[in-house]
């Protein structure tokens, strides 16, 4: 599971769910989980979830970590990160080939967590192949 700190819980609610159409699960009100393939993503009140892991809070720039969603072509790309603007997000990198021979782009949610919206042409995102499908 992904836990992000978030300075506002609403704000950030509504970007992902309504914003970016992540499936809400049912939880407490003070977090919220999505469900996303493989994996949840869980949002916490920044102060709350810095106090729980015992360190500050404040903090800017570069988290040294980004988070990927991988899709099935360039134009998905394309989408997902337009999908992501007009919830509120800010483009950081606007979708363009990569020196890996793929298509990416960034973009920061409403608290600067960043975002990589990939397509591998290299490698198969779905579910694995079950034989007689």
């Amino acid at each position: 599971m992904i836990t992000l700190g978030v300075r506002d819980l609403e704000r950030s609610i509504a970007f992902y769910e309504q914003g970016l159409g992540f499936p809400r699960m049912e939880s407490p009100p003070t977090v919220a989980f999505f469900t996303l393939n493989g994996t949840w993503l869980g949002l916490y009140e920044r102060e709350a979830l810095a106090e729980d892991a015992q360190v500050p809070s404040e903090g800017s720039g570069f988290n040294s970590f980004t988070l990927a969603h991988n899709v099935t072509s360039e134009a998905e790309v394309d989408a997902v990160v337009q999908q992501a603007v007009e919830a509120g997000a800010t483009r950081v990198k606007s979708p363009q080939k990569v020196f890996w021979g793929g298509y990416s782009g960034y973009f920061a949610d409403p608290d600067g967590h960043l975002w990589e919206v990939a397509h591998n042409p290299f490698a198969w995102i779905g579910p694995p192949d079950t034989p007689g499908t």
